[in-house]
Parts: structure tokens; sequence; C-alpha cells
């Protein structure tokens, strides 16, 4: 059993150990491609699932080809490293199976945050693991070793250094998106000058550890590069608004890529480099997309200043007069005399699970000859796609659902508009009001519709930003208040009773 455990359990053939680094590289290639070829599927809904699946195909073989050469390599204690092989696998696979089936979709972006912490922890601990295994050389035999040792040392470092960034960012995202911990912003004093002193400092660290010779050298700089990033990911997330999350989840994801990148390189792994920048530049690029749906700056993003190319003027109440009120009945009249209705879903749809009537609805509109439509802003939701994944859920048609640019400027041929759990997204003070601090934000622009049924928990409830909305108030506006599930169950309803009658 020793022998087993910790001694030789199969002697492996030169040969084949050969053959394991041509499989190993051949399995990390095919999945690379697989990976791009499902982002590529991805950026479709109709061929989203496909991608998918592409990704799923790809990740296991990556998995089974680390597994088979992990275990086949390593001749000195084979029966161990399967065992803990075993162990992960199975604990991981447990959890995972145990929460993708306990998650609702309001929570999947806090979710996704959390997932986000784990790939930086994982590049901090191979970031020491890889110190600890080959510290900095005693002796230098050369100015190619002096290199060699110096860009491993940098590599280990920068490693740290995002990983530990993107694990505190993403916690702080989390406990803000679950409600854990207040989502205003918290603003220090200098904060900027806070931000700049802790990045000049880790990366005089970084240098003075690819200097380092041996292990008692090298981890004291090690040590502070971080507890500094620790403390910065924490910082520069704690400093953006629980409003602006959309974008934070989006960014750490591009953080996770970049630290699985640096991992890659401090591992050796091709793969890991390969699929880490397909993360890192792909969330990056969504990023800047939705700092530009929101009218924010992308650098004050990664500084944490998140917020500073928008208005900083206070939310002022004002009086826009009184709002009108329909009942499901009157609603389904209007809907029943319009040709052409689009429906703009916001977070309040996913709170109240609404998706699956409003599917409903939407297949019972079209069944009347009615034109349907969907319009969905870039930061509709708590995460980006948040809207397009939960109607995909409900199977609502992929033709029927537009992005704002797409349908932005049909709205004035629009007879109804149904305006579900929106708010910011559909605010006409971001045109109209120069001091607000949504100004600037592009946003749906569904007042220029015929009529606008928005439907809504209460009046007293304002969007994430705190803003009053003046679209409530205007003469071809009418609210339906109350759960927006059981409004839509309610107009299904008085749609079948109007059809049997």
């Amino acid at each position: 059993m020793n022998d087993f455990m910790f001694g030789t359990f199969l002697e492996v053939p030169d040969r084949l150990i050969a053959a394991l680094e041509h499989f190993e590289t051949l399995a990390y290639l095919l999945a690379a491609l697989l990976f791009i070829l499902a982002l590529a599927q991805l950026s479709r809904q109709k061929t989203a699932l496909q991608g998918n699946r592409l990704g799923v195909i790809g990740m296991t073989l990556a998995l089974a080809a680390v597994i088979i050469v992990a275990v086949l390599q390593d001749t000195t204690a084979m029966g161990l490293t399967i065992v803990l092989m075993v162990l992960a696998l199975v604990i991981g696979g447990a959890y995972g199976i145990w929460k993708a089936n306990r998650v609702q979709m309001t929570e999947m972006p806090q979710l996704v945050a959390m997932l986000h912490s784990f790939v930086g922890a994982a590049a901090v601990l191979v970031g020491f693991n890889s110190f600890l295994i080959q510290p900095g050389v005693e002796q230098y035999s050369g100015l190619t070793r002096m290199t060699e040792n110096a860009f491993h040392m940098g590599e280990i470092g920068l490693a740290v250094f995002i990983g530990a960034v993107t694990l505190t960012g993403s916690i702080v995202a989390f406990l803000k998106l679950s409600g854990k911990i207040s989502g205003k912003p918290l603003t220090l004093p200098g904060r900027n000058a806070i931000n700049l002193v802790m990045l000049i400092v880790i990366i005089v660290c970084i240098v003075w550890f690819t200097m380092t010779v041996g292990r008692r050298a090298g981890i004291v700089p090690l040590a502070i590069i971080t507890v500094v990033s620790l403390v910065l990911g924490w910082h520069l997330v704690m400093a953006i608004g629980g409003g602006d999350m959309p974008v934070v989840v989006s960014m750490l994801n591009s953080y996770s890529g970049w630290a699985a990148a640096m991992a890659g390189f401090t591992l050796g792994n091709d793969l890991l480099i390969i699929t880490g920048s397909l993360v890192g530049s792909s969330g990056a690029y969504l990023s800047y997309i939705m700092c530009k749906g929101m009218n924010r700056s992308f650098i004050s993003v990664i500084l944490g200043g998140f917020g500073e190319g928008a208005p900083t003027a206070a939310a002022e109440s004002k009086d826009y007069g009184e709002h009108s009120e329909i009942n499901a009945v009157e609603a389904t009249r209007m809907l029943l005399d319009s040709k052409s209705v689009v429906i703009t879903p916001g977070y309040g749809m996913a709170v109240a699970q609404a998706q699956y009537p409003v599917a409903s609805l939407t297949k019972m509109l079209i069944d009347r000859g009615i034109d349907v439509k969907f319009g969905i802003h870039p930061v509709a939701g708590r995460m980006p796609g948040h809207m397009n994944v939960l109607l995909a859920e409900a199977r609502v048609p992929y033709d029927s659902v537009y992005e704002m640019d797409e349908i932005n400027d049909d709205f004035g041929d629009v007879d109804t508009v149904l305006v579900i759990g929106a708010n910011d997204t559909v605010n006409p003070a971001a045109e109209t009001e120069p001091n607000s601090p949504i100004a600037g934000m592009p946003v749906l622009r569904v007042w220029e519709a015929e009529n606008v049924i928005v439907f809504k928990r209460s009046m007293g409830n304002a969007g994430y930003s705190g803003v009053q909305n003046p679209l409530f108030y205007n003469d071809n506006t009418v609210m339906l208040l109350g759960d927006a599930k059981q409004s839509v169950s309610d107009i299904i309803a008085e749609l079948n009773r109007t059809a049997g009658a």
C-alpha cells in the first residue's frame, strides 16, 4: 500500500513519456480550437447552445489530457496523484452539481462573481507553489540563465498580483450583488492616489522579487505583493456602486482570464495561456461595450473610479405630476388594439420570474397577428446578457429579440410598449436632464411609442441609480402596479377569456 501511495506504482517507458508529451500538445491545441469556436458560437443566440456544447467538449478533453499526463508522468507517487485527483473531481463535481441545481437565475450574477474569485485564488496558489518549487537560483551561470530566472520570477509576481486582485474584487462584487454588504461606493479621500501608490508598491516588489535568490529572500517581496494586491482588489470594487455591477462582473471576468493566462506562463501550460487570453480579451471588449451602454469611462472601471465619466450631481426629487393606473383587463384591450408591440424587460422581470408568462403572452399576441419584438438594453439585469438568457430559457423566439441599437429608432412606429421591471434603462432623464446622475447614458426611447404600459411593483420603488423616472408620469404612459408575473398572467387569462367569448 505504501508503495502504491508514495512509491513507484508503474514503470513508464521513455517512449511512452515522449508519446504523452505529443498527446498533451495535440489535446491542448484541439481544446483551444474548440474554445475559440465556442466563443464564436456564443456571440449569437441561435448558435449559443452549440457553442456551450463545444466548450464542454473542449474542457472535457483538456481535463482528460491533464489527468492522463499527470498520472502517467508521476512515476514516484502515482497512487497518491490518482487519489488526490479523484478527491478533487468528486468534491468539485459534487459542489458544482449542488450549486447548479440550487441557484436561481436572479442569483446568477453573484455566482459568476464568486466563480471568478476561485480563478483568482487558483492563480495565487499556483504562483506560490511555483515559487516554492523553483525559487530564484543560487548561482547565475551567465546572462541567459539570469534572464530566464528573472522572467520566471516575474511571471510568478504577475500571476499573484492579478490573481489576488481578482480574488478580493470578486468577493466584494459577490457580497454587493447578494445584498450582504451595502451597494454604495466607498469614496475614501484621494482614493485614486491610494490605488496608484499600491500599484507602484506592487511593481517595485515584482522587480525586487525577480532579483531574489532562494526562498527566504523571495518570500518577503512575494508576501508584500500578495497583501497589497488583495487590498487593491478590495478597494477597487468597494469604490464602485452596486448599480454599476454589470460592468464590474464583466471586468472581473477579464481579470480572471488574465490571471489564468499568467498561471499558464508559470506552469508552462499552453492551453491556459490561450484560454486565459481569450477570456481576458473578450471580457475586456465586453466591458468596453457595457461602458458605452452606460456612458462611462472604460479607464475609470479599471482604476476603480467607475462613474467618474458621468455627472455627479445628486438625484433630486421633482414633481412630475400624477401617474395613471390601469388593470389587466384594460391592458389587454390596449394590446388587442395594437398592431405592433415591443417588450423591454429589466431586472424586475428576473426577480418576479415572469419570463415564462411573458413568453406565453408573446406567443398569444403573435398568433393574433400582432408584431411582437423585444428591446434589450446592454446593461439590463445584473450582468451582461442576463435578459437574453432569461428569454432564451423561456424559449422566446430568437428572431424577436433586438439589441438597443437595432430597435431604438423604431419606437416612433410602435403602438404599445410593455416595460416589464425596467427603470433606469428607459429613463428619459438621461437625455433631457443634463444634471441627472444618469445624464448621457444611452436608453431605450420607449416614450416615443403611442402607448407605454409599465409593469412595476410599486411607485415608491426607484431604480438602482435612485433616480426618478419621468416616463411614469407621461400622458401616454399607464402603470400596471403589482407583481409582474401575476400581472402578465392576468393579461393571459383575459386573452383566453376574450378568445372563448
